[in-house]
């Protein structure tokens, strides 16, 4: 396992690469979704390349940047286990130097949801994995589903520039009460992370009223909502089903929907979201 800190260093060692390389961008403190990621790029791969790099054009300016956990040798030892081949742990001064002045912005389906909810947040996001698609050069790139309109946007991102890489999603990895894995979940306090088992609650009741024939999606964010709202400590964002490709709104559901929401918790902002197929 080598941990490499500069673009140049990364670039000399990708010249002697042969093979395919996966590639699983984090912004670190990692958790078994993450793990699953680097899993599935071992099983697919020669090489398995790792960032980790905690963005901060990715942050709000009352967003918990300064405060997102951060352990480095833990996150080392856990992609040693894997049999990681390479890990890329930049500077903020590494991917963004001073003169740096050029964005990535992706429409549409950047501009709903998180990206209503979170303003700059994907152009923040697609300008880092474009820059580091470029100086990995990956065969595949490995997201989870638990950010799933991170890996819409990314596939858009792709297809529009006609970038060289697959991407490749992975089903969230849960807790055994269902709750996403996250690692924003170290912020709950015991009583917390009992109340923000409602997101899976409410996800997995617009899985069953889908199932059992409902396809109003409106009646269904309601009772979504109703669920959450009986628990104290959840404050909703918002509670959407969507056209799982472009995430607009539906009204009846009539195709292939995404089921998602943010909901804070105390002062914890969790989301997560379901496939209605």
């Amino acid at each position: 396992m080598q941990v490499i800190k500069t673009i140049a260093e990364l670039r000399e060692l990708r010249r002697c690469l042969t093979g395919s390389v996966g590639f699983v961008p984090t912004i670190g403190y990692l958790h078994e979704g993450h793990l699953a990621l680097v899993k599935r790029a071992r099983a697919e791969n020669a090489i398995v390349v790792v960032s980790i790099f905690v963005n901060p054009t990715q942050f709000g300016p009352s967003e918990d940047l300064g405060t997102y956990p951060r352990d480095l040798d833990r996150d080392l030892k856990l992609l040693e286990k894997e049999k990681t081949d390479i890990i890329f742990v930049p500077s903020d001064a590494e991917i963004y130097p001073s003169e740096f002045s050029t964005w990535v912005d992706v429409e549409k389906v950047a501009e709903r949801l998180e990206g209503a909810s979170r303003p700059g947040h994907f152009r923040g996001v697609a300008t880092v994995v474009a820059k580091l698609f470029n100086i990995v050069q990956p065969t595949k790139a490995y997201f989870g589903q638990k950010d799933a309109q991170q890996a819409i946007v990314i596939k858009r991102m792709v297809t529009d520039l006609n970038m060289m890489v697959e991407i490749v999603v992975v089903p969230t990895v849960r807790e055994s009460d269902g709750l996403a894995m996250s690692s924003r979940n170290t912020y709950l306090s015991p009583k917390e992370r009992q109340a923000a088992t409602v997101l899976f609650r409410a996800l997995s009741l617009a899985r069953q009223l889908w199932q059992g024939g409902e396809k109003d999606a409106d009646k269904i964010r309601q009772q979504m909502t109703s669920l959450i709202q009986r628990e104290p400590l959840a404050k909703i964002d918002y509670v959407s089903i969507a056209d799982a490709d472009t995430l607009e709104e539906l009204d009846m559901i009539d195709r292939l929907a995404l089921a998602s929401l943010a909901v804070r918790i105390g002062k914890t902002r969790l989301i997560d979201n379901m496939t209605l197929e």
